[in-house]
């Protein structure tokens, strides 16, 4: 259910860059915002925006024009080194990279996003990597893995925190269909009271599940609203 906390807004955001004496615009006056509860999908094609997007959500950039505000915070002219302590316990990301330390085992992954959060009602590494499909693979190597288990640690290590907003960028992406159900089941769960899931992905067929789908397109918000035909069940996705 659709609470009315705002964990995510922003407000007239544009970000641009100077590269070779040339402006690239980015992000062009963007007006978002995310409640608790919402399972929002970001479609767009390359270079429409969405990494900028998520990347000034999750307080990895900041913005040229406009204010975010992200779980209450207003992050907008916040020093670069009060973002760390924010982040931690704001915004959990689930990269397209994966981003895990290769010397730690898939357990040790998982405890350091715990230890991180600073959190002390976080769940066990153990109980998320078994959510995830991990539960035999705990004390093995990122080498040791496969490229579809390796993102399902940096999943497992997002969902363990329990940070109020989770950040996905193509969370499937590596994935099999069958798992890549089973982690969007995860993370459709994770969307509950106090807690938002933004997911940016390529894959139009994920965001028939959302209950929102903000589509970008040169930098702007194209359209924002439901899944055209209503949001479907996970038994009908298909990829």
């Amino acid at each position: 259910m659709i609470g009315n906390n705002r964990l995510i807004h922003l407000d007239g955001v544009s970000r641009r860059y100077e590269l070779g004496g040339t402006t690239v615009t980015a992000l062009d006056t963007v007006d978002l915002t995310v409640y608790d509860g919402e399972f929002v999908v970001v479609l767009g094609p390359s270079g429409s925006g969405k990494t900028t997007l998520i990347n000034l959500i999750g307080a990895l950039d900041t913005a040229t024009e406009g204010t975010i505000s992200i779980a209450g915070v207003d992050i907008t002219d916040t020093k670069r080194k009060d973002l760390f302590d924010f982040r931690r316990r704001s915004v959990s990301f689930i990269f397209q990279s994966f981003n895990i330390f290769p010397g730690l085992t898939a357990r040790e992954n998982v405890q350091f996003g715990i230890d991180a959060a600073g959190r002390d009602d976080a769940p066990g590494a153990d109980d998320v990597l078994e959510r995830v499909g991990l539960g035999d693979r705990s004390a093995h190597f990122p080498h040791e893995l496969s490229g579809g288990e390796q993102q399902r640690v940096a999943i497992a290590r997002a969902l363990a925190t329990g940070n109020p907003i989770l950040l996905a960028d193509e969370p499937t992406g590596e994935l099999d269909f069958t798992t890549g159900v089973q982690i969007l089941e995860l993370l459709r769960e994770q969307a509950g009271p106090g807690t938002a899931v933004l997911a940016v992905t390529h894959n139009r067929e994920i965001s028939r599940i959302a209950d929102r789908v903000v589509e970008l397109s040169s930098g702007r918000i194209a359209s924002d609203g439901p899944p055209p035909g209503g949001r479907a069940e996970l038994a009908d996705l298909h990829w």
